[in-house]
């Protein structure tokens, strides 16, 4: 009889080995399912997979680092906003995809031209009139493209005048374009248009958002007395590897996911960094797509004169506009720069601050709060080092990750700049300072004393747009309820901004995703009480280079704007 139990007993282990055998090879249907809910269901794959494998190596599989949530789903008045703004933000698509398409049929800025058209029944422009130029894109064997999407900068500029404006780009969807200008001053107007993208490389990097968010990958390190290990982390993690550590936040919800190390505890985390980035991403023709000099930011030159003078503007003359229907997520510019000094065109007159002494006296008995990336620890550092009384206080935390504080007891400033939650390409952030934006505006109290500065963009463009979505809808309902309960605080919100690109960068970081973004935060911050800085126009406009952390003659401008509010 017990001869015979013992061949059950074997057939039964046999037949329960068979099971976990397919699970293993079948978890990774649940992939489909949002991460919270993988979490728990990976922990025991895991556990079973570490039982019969060896362990898994990051960097992250390739095939399965896409989560179509990434996060919570959001509820149906969220879902409607997030299906209007990305609607808003919806870019044609190119005729043929990437995959299929050669160089020699994508747009080619050597061949490619723009126009001045004449002045509307007349020869001459005046102030206050409205220019616009009109360009036809070609591809690399000389032919006319036949359909939009390429992405496009327009400026107006004088050298001689320190003068420059950003001007609208609209897509007529057959391979032509035309550029709004407003005339804003007297003398020379010089018209700069520049191709950033071919619209196939626009494809491309929109599949590179919505398919690898995993591009940047991020890592923190667990440590307990001399144990320690260091393991990937990111929105959302493959389901294939490891078992997941949960640091979803309990007030913002705001998902957050470390592959657990195989001796620690999840609670054993030390810090924040970022891994590094994915390579190998592109075919070898869409790499022909992504070629510095060829065609990432250069210029297309003019059939014709590219400046015009520009009169004094006429007293008498009707207002005359052109009749071309704008875009609706365009806006008119927010201002221009005239002898190296922006000039807003609404919100009042900008004073010039050149004076420390008249900075310091503006901002007594100030608290101002810096919340952001790294574009807005630049107004930190500025401060901090224009005005000699504001003294830094050592907070012993890395001086490119902050938090970092600066007092000025004479005058009672208090200055202090926190980096945004994950996800912050930051290296060695202490896992405690990290801290969501929307949980630091619900800390504080506010009032007439209270500035806040916050720019958070940068960091989110590898991610699909409803990642950033989320996130501006937390920050907008904190800043509600703080401007409610504080109706006197003043709120600065700083838009994206243009960057030098190349090959890789472009990958990454591209205009394309920023202005995306930026788009997506004016829509949603529409209609508050606060200070919009439009980053996007004034590097635009600017003669200087772009660049990641704009020259300190462009931070200063910000600054100006800001502080003639605070003291008009």
């Amino acid at each position: 009889m017990w001869r015979s139990l013992s061949k059950y007993v074997c057939v039964f282990f046999l037949l329960a080995l068979s099971g976990l055998f397919f699970l293993i090879n079948n978890i990774n249907v649940l992939e489909n399912l949002n991460c919270q809910t993988v979490s728990t269901l990976y922990q025991l794959q895991s556990s079973i997979h570490t039982a019969f494998f060896s362990e898994a190596h990051f960097p992250l599989d390739r095939n399965h680092s896409y989560c179509g949530l990434l996060g919570q789903e959001p509820s149906p008045e969220e879902a409607l906003e997030e299906r209007y703004l990305l609607e808003s933000i919806a870019w044609p698509e190119p005729m043929h995809h990437s995959e299929s398409v050669s160089l020699d049929h994508t747009s080619d800025p050597a061949h490619s031209f723009f126009v001045i058209l004449p002045a509307r029944g007349r020869s001459e422009w005046y102030v206050g009139d409205q220019l616009e130029a009109f360009v036809q894109m070609y591809d690399f064997q000389g032919h006319p493209k036949s359909h939009g999407g390429d992405f496009l900068l327009a400026r107006l500029h004088s050298s001689e005048l320190e003068a420059g404006v950003a001007g609208q780009v609209l897509d007529h969807r057959n391979g032509t374009y035309s550029a709004i200008f407003p005339l804003l001053w007297q003398g020379s107007a010089q018209v700069e248009m520049t191709l950033v993208h071919p619209s196939e490389a626009v494809h491309v990097l929109r599949r590179l958002r919505e398919e690898r968010p995993d591009r940047v990958f991020f890592k923190s390190l667990f440590r307990s007395g001399k144990l320690s290990q260091t393991t990937v982390c990111n929105l959302c993690l493959p389901t294939s590897q490891k078992p997941l550590c949960n640091y979803t936040d309990a007030h913002t919800e705001e998902p957050w996911y470390c592959y657990k190390p195989k001796l620690l505890s999840c609670d054993t985390r030390i810090n924040h960094a970022k891994g590094g980035y994915v390579k190998g991403l592109l075919t070898n023709k869409e790499a022909l797509l992504f070629q510095g000099g060829v065609n990432i930011k250069v210029h297309i030159h003019p059939s014709g004169s590219d400046s015009v003078t520009v009169l004094p503007e006429k007293k008498d003359k009707a207002d005359e506009r052109s009749s071309m229907k704008m875009e609706p997520t365009r806006i008119t510019p927010s201002g221009y720069y005239f002898q190296g000094s922006w000039r807003a065109l609404t919100g009042g007159v900008i004073r010039q601050f050149n004076d420390s002494s008249a900075i310091t006296q503006c901002l007594k008995g100030k608290v101002v709060y810096m919340y952001g990336d790294s574009t807005a620890r630049q107004w930190f550092e500025y401060l901090n080092d224009l005005l000699p009384e504001l003294k830094q206080f050592n907070l012993h935390s890395p001086k490119n990750v902050g938090p970092n504080m600066a007092v000025d007891s004479t005058h009672n400033i208090l200055l202090r700049y926190r980096c945004h939650g994950p996800p912050i390409r930051f290296t060695n952030v202490i896992a405690s300072e990290m801290r969501y934006v929307a949980n630091e505006l619900d800390g504080l109290t506010g009032g007439s004393n209270t500035v806040v500065f916050i720019s958070i963009w940068s960091h989110f463009s590898t991610f699909p747009v409803q990642v950033y979505i989320r996130r501006l809808r937390h920050i907008r309902r904190a800043m509600v309820r703080l401007l409610d309960r504080a109706p006197g605080t003043m709120v600065v919100l700083r838009s994206a901004n243009l960057q030098a690109l190349d090959p890789e960068v472009s990958l990454y970081n591209s205009d394309w995703y920023s202005l995306q973004l930026d788009w997506v935060l004016r829509a949603m911050f529409r209609g508050l009480d606060i200070l919009l800085i439009d980053a996007w126009e004034m590097t635009l406009g600017h003669h200087l280079p772009h660049a990641l952390h704009p020259p300190p003659i462009i931070i200063k401008n910000m600054i100006d704007i800001i502080l003639s509010r605070i003291c008009p």
